[in-house]
């Protein structure tokens, strides 16, 4: 009895040591489960545009918990890098919405980590264009049509993927759709009758939306934001202005504006802010209010 009880302390001595090891060196024990309650269902969504179309999808139904990774004011994820603790909100959710379009240059990491995480891409089957060389410009919210494009795709995925919930889902997403559809019918009237259509936009997030209005670019003053132009293009915008006759240059709310202050300075040009929404309050109607104050900028900057 005594080398029984002996050889059992040995063996439980063993196992505490073995587990204080592993824990030392960062491994955990397999533990496959959310730390949610069974019943709710966690969806994460990248960034605060894909929060904003998934906030009025999810609204108001219960059993449904909404996360954002990214901080509303991050802004587009040019260069984001997925932090701990990024990952650690992700591991615990069931849904993860993304932009796609080559937005979140990260993603090939999220689905080698994490395997079981299902994923929606809220670009998925809308036509894209290209921005300068061979990758698509993913700024495709930007565009009235295309955030109801993105709202459907959404709407649609999330139903399938909890079927619990799909008749609220698809009553909610049918309601958001008819006021994104009353605010691009609204901006038609104002920006289709507008005199001028050449603009000068700050970095590459409105060419979806030029195209919806027929507008023309004529130059983009910093293609990745926060990369300066040298001073041999900005004596290129300038020639496009005095060549084109431009008469507006749009910077946005996110990003400084001194290259664009340089060129309005030396041109004549009238500098605006044009929000490509890609911050903002976490509020359902924060979209439409963005494009209406946009609205408001572009009847007054294209009829001088």
């Amino acid at each position: 009895m005594f080398k029984k009880a002996s050889f059992l302390l040995v063996r439980f001595a063993a196992l505490a040591f073995l587990l204080s090891f592993l824990t030392a060196c960062g491994i955990q024990p397999a533990n496959n489960s959310k730390e949610h309650d069974a019943k709710t269902i966690v969806i994460n969504t990248t960034f605060y545009p894909i929060y904003i179309e998934a906030l009025n999808i999810t609204r108001d139904i219960p059993d449904v918990k909404l996360v954002n990774i990214a901080p509303p004011v991050t802004g587009c994820l040019h260069d984001y890098q997925l932090s701990p603790d990024d990952l650690k909100k992700m591991s615990e959710a069931d849904i993860l919405i993304i932009n796609g379009a080559g937005m979140e240059s990260f993603i090939d990491k999220i689905v080698s980590q994490l395997p079981e995480l299902k994923i929606i891409d809220a670009s998925r089957g809308i036509p894209l264009l290209k921005s300068e060389g061979d990758e698509y410009n993913p700024h495709v919210w930007v565009s009235i049509t295309n955030a109801i494009l993105q709202v459907k795709n959404i709407g649609e995925q999330i139903a399938l993927l909890d079927p619990g919930h799909a008749a609220q889902y698809k009553a909610n997403t049918e309601a958001y759709a008819a006021k994104l559809e009353d605010l691009r019918v609204r901006m038609h009237q104002v920006i289709d009758d507008s005199g001028s259509r050449e603009i000068i936009t700050f970095h590459e997030a409105f060419p979806y939306f030029a195209r919806e209005f027929n507008l023309n670019i004529t130059a983009v003053i910093e293609r990745e934001p926060g990369s300066e132009p040298i001073p041999a293009e900005l004596a290129e915008t300038i020639d496009i202005i005095n060549e084109t006759g431009t008469k507006v240059i749009f910077a946005e709310p996110q990003y400084p504006a001194k290259s664009a202050e340089t060129i309005a300075r030396e041109t004549g040009v009238k500098l605006y802010i044009l929000d490509p929404a890609a911050t903002g309050e976490l509020e359902p109607d924060a979209y439409i209010k963005t494009m209406e104050k946009n609205m408001d900028v572009l009847r007054e900057a294209l009829n001088q």
